[in-house]
């Protein structure tokens, strides 16, 4: 019988955070999976359905990202760390962003090297290529003018250069050279994901018909990252939906680790 991995979740009151602690939890015979957050309390983004999570305290580990010796000692033993904490969005101040998102993030790669954690799955954003939407003929998708939507549209692979239009955006450009430094430095395994749009409680607005991916496609990506071939060192994936009007490929995501989504954001969605 095969061992179970031992799988770390940051960020796990947070929104995708908690919906991915909820699915390796469920899953006892293949995941012993633990939690770590700044706080005990669900996010106001978390949905509904994951607020009646209780997270054992024997599971939990309560720090703060950019306290380096909390997260050496909560990534100890682990097979795996999912690294989905962070400041969410650039509505938050540059301090914030800085600890969440720079310290703290530099914070998860070196406990793990230093405990010899195989391998790092970190959230990037769909954010880092948020510069696309306004060059053509993205634009025109993101705008709804079909008309002007040429037949053909090129997908965006991680290898094109990323286009950041914010410092959250920036942060999770880090994010990913960071994974890079590591991969091939120090030679973890570090997998980044590209996240898209996720709703909760409520139907996918209209705005994110492009950029959708629903919690449990993010969670099969976050997954599939989890259990890839040992000797992919270093990716980075789109996490999207197959949506009609999808601009980023997802084929790549599904010949390196057998991502293949459920969902699209044409579908009607309630959360």
């Amino acid at each position: 019988m095969a061992l179970r991995k031992r799988v770390l979740v940051t960020g796990a009151t947070g929104h995708i955070g908690s919906s991915t602690y909820l699915k390796f939890v469920e899953d006892p015979d293949t995941y012993d999976v633990y939690a770590l957050d700044r706080q005990r309390a669900f996010s106001g983004r978390v949905p509904q359905h994951n607020k009646g999570l209780d997270i054992p305290d024997d599971r939990f580990h309560l720090c703060d990202l950019a306290n380096y010796q909390a997260i050496r000692e909560a990534v100890d033993g682990m097979d795996v760390v999912v690294h989905l904490g962070a400041d969410p969005g650039d509505d938050g101040s540059w301090d914030s962003l800085l600890n969440n998102n720079v310290v703290g993030t530099y914070n998860v790669f070196e406990a793990c090297r230093d405990a010899g954690v195989p391998r790092v799955v970190a959230a990037s954003s769909i954010m880092v290529s948020q510069g696309h939407r306004e060059q053509e003929p993205y634009l025109s998708i993101y705008e709804k003018r079909w008309v002007d939507v040429p037949q053909k549209v090129p997908m965006i692979s991680p290898d094109i250069p990323a286009e950041p239009r914010g410092i959250y955006g920036a942060t999770k450009v880090w994010t990913e050279s960071h994974a890079r430094v590591y991969a091939y430095t120090h030679g973890l395994s570090c997998l980044c994901i590209r996240i898209g749009q996720v709703e909760r409680d409520r139907p996918r607005p209209p705005q994110g018909h492009d950029i959708f991916v629903s919690q449990r496609d993010i969670v099969q990506l976050i997954e599939c990252c989890i259990n890839a071939d040992d000797d992919l060192k270093f990716d980075i994936f789109y996490g999207m939906s197959n949506n009609d009007w999808r601009w980023v490929d997802i084929e790549h995501a599904r010949e390196k680790v057998g991502f293949v989504p459920q969902d699209r954001a044409e579908d009607n969605h309630t959360y």
